[in-house]
């Protein structure tokens, strides 16, 4: 085959540091949920859906097929970060991240649960929702780093 296809779409998750409420201000959210979504289109990854709430942030990505995703998420919370503490004294990204796989047939439905995080966190706390997630996908977990 003389050229190289994939398609991979990523969900990942990945909170504040000490899951503070720097994006709490609907401002600031904005401009660092849009800037994600550049970062990660400058890298490769072409954003469907940037999402997040007070303490952490939702990407629904078609993930580069020259570029891995620890790499993805290490230059996007870097890059982010900086731009983020320009907004928010003190802003920082935790260190982990969940990253998830996402079917293509369920790309509307998922795209759909990144946009409306700021209403799904009226109901559901962050803790409840990436363990579900980590459920979801029959993942094995250590508990101090859900919660802490």
């Amino acid at each position: 085959m003389p050229q190289s296809l994939s398609c991979v779409l990523v969900h990942a998750v990945f909170s504040t540091k000490n899951r503070h409420a720097f994006l709490a201000d609907a401002g600031i959210r904005s401009e660092v949920l849009a800037y994600i979504g550049g970062v990660s289109k400058r890298l490769g990854c072409p954003p469907v859906a940037i999402g997040g709430a007070d303490d952490h942030v939702h990407a629904l990505v078609y993930l580069s097929r020259t570029l891995c995703l620890a790499d993805w998420i290490k230059e996007v919370k870097r890059v982010s970060s900086a731009f983020g503490k320009r907004r928010a004294p003190g802003f920082a990204w935790q260190a982990g991240y969940g990253a998830f796989s996402v079917d293509p047939t369920s790309l509307d439905r998922v795209a759909a649960y990144v946009r409306g995080q700021a209403e799904h966190h009226r109901k559901v706390s962050f803790q409840e929702e990436f363990r579900r997630l980590l459920q979801e996908h029959g993942m094995e977990w250590d508990e101090r780093y859900v919660w802490d």
